[in-house]
């Protein structure tokens, strides 16, 4: 098990395909952003909660939350979010961070104590669910991680450069939490393009979250 627990919301991409942009603060109804609700699914999961995300921070200053910009030049991808949250984690005392995607707002609300359970031997663990033909896939930007491998990760973006999650996972021997989808629903379905937006104010609808 952990000690104090503390959780980051990873909304530091690009947006592209969105047409730029914070893809978290779009709607998913009238006053409910996707961030919204990515906060509400987690708060009761960890300690304390702490949003990725890079440029002017007052942007997101209503959500009474540290806004943690990634301390990595350049774009390095959602592993620069990662440290930024490690670091964050370690001023607070807390031995691992849970990180979630800002843009994913059906994760499992199990979702913590399902990756504590796998945590492999170096306290890591990333999420997995099969899609619609069976198949497994990695989740790698919802999972667990040990703040004592901060400065790991650290070498590896800055010394190594590496990118990819998994291949920095792997080295560290992460577990894998399966994730099976609820009443049909890709737990961790995620907004990229205007038509997944409809679709997910359609399924927050039928599930009552807006």
């Amino acid at each position: 098990m952990t000690d104090k627990l503390v959780g980051l919301i990873l909304a530091g991409g690009l947006a592209t395909r969105m047409g730029g942009g914070d893809k978290c603060l779009k709607e998913l109804a009238s006053g409910v952003s996707l961030l919204d609700i990515a906060i509400n699914g987690l708060k009761d999961q960890v300690d304390a909660i702490a949003l990725n995300a890079n440029g002017d921070p007052s942007r997101f200053d209503r959500l009474g939350l540290p806004v943690l910009a990634d301390g990595v030049e350049g774009y390095a991808g959602p592993l620069a979010g990662v440290l930024a949250g490690l670091e964050w984690a370690e001023g607070q005392g807390a031995t691992h961070v849970v990180s979630v995607a800002g843009d994913t707002p059906f994760f499992p609300n199990d979702l913590v104590s399902k990756l504590q359970s796998q945590m492999g031997p170096e306290g890591l663990a990333i999420a997995a669910s099969y899609d619609e033909t069976g198949k497994l896939w990695r989740q790698p930007t919802f999972g667990i991680w040990p703040v004592a491998l901060k400065d790991a990760l650290r070498e590896a973006l800055v010394i190594q450069g590496i990118r990819k999650i998994v291949i920095w996972t792997d080295t560290h021997q992460a577990g894998q939490a399966v994730f099976e989808s609820a009443n049909g629903i890709d737990p961790f379905f995620n907004v990229n393009t205007p038509d997944d937006l409809e679709d997910a104010r359609r399924l927050a609808t039928q599930r009552g979250l807006v």
